[in-house]
């Protein structure tokens, strides 16, 4: 089973209240078991939200509380971004997600790329952090090789 950010099986949970279909995912989706989330809306925030980013560090950084999620209208909503991401990590070990199919350029989602201050600069959103750190196998949305990812995914 792989877990994928819901955004790219289409559903409408961004903060802008849209999706980021990919269509190598929804192609594959008759073949691979999916498990979609959306670590934002299950720490508690809701769709469409105000953006957000990370604030003197990345991802990690938020986990050892050495860094902060902020959003636009500066409200800490660290609290949130932690608490969806240990919810995603929970059912990733409930349903034995092996992988992770992350959406790029997120506080939460991001494998190389996030939101930061106010630009994108390199680094791992709060979630990918804490998958990887749980031993998750976390892919970049723009790394998707399928033909790797389904030996993987069983049935």
């Amino acid at each position: 089973m792989i877990l994928v950010s819901a955004c790219l099986l289409g559903v409408k949970c961004r903060y802008d209240g849209e999706s980021r279909p990919d269509e190598r995912l929804l192609e594959m989706a008759s073949e691979v078991v999916f498990i979609p989330l959306c670590p934002e809306q299950l720490g508690g925030l809701s769709t469409p939200r105000i953006p957000a980013r990370i604030v003197g560090g990345n991802g990690e950084d938020v986990l050892n509380n050495l860094a902060k999620v902020i959003d636009s209208s500066d409200r800490d909503v660290t609290g949130q971004f932690i608490n969806g991401a240990k919810e995603a990590t929970r059912i990733a070990k409930l349903m034995r997600a092996s992988v992770a199919i992350m959406k790029e350029k997120s506080p939460s989602c991001g494998v190389r790329f996030i939101r930061k201050n106010d630009s994108t600069v390199e680094g791992m959103g709060v979630t990918s952090a804490l998958l990887m750190r749980e031993g998750i196998q976390v892919i970049s949305s723009d790394e998707i090789n399928c033909y790797r990812l389904k030996p993987m995914a069983g049935r």
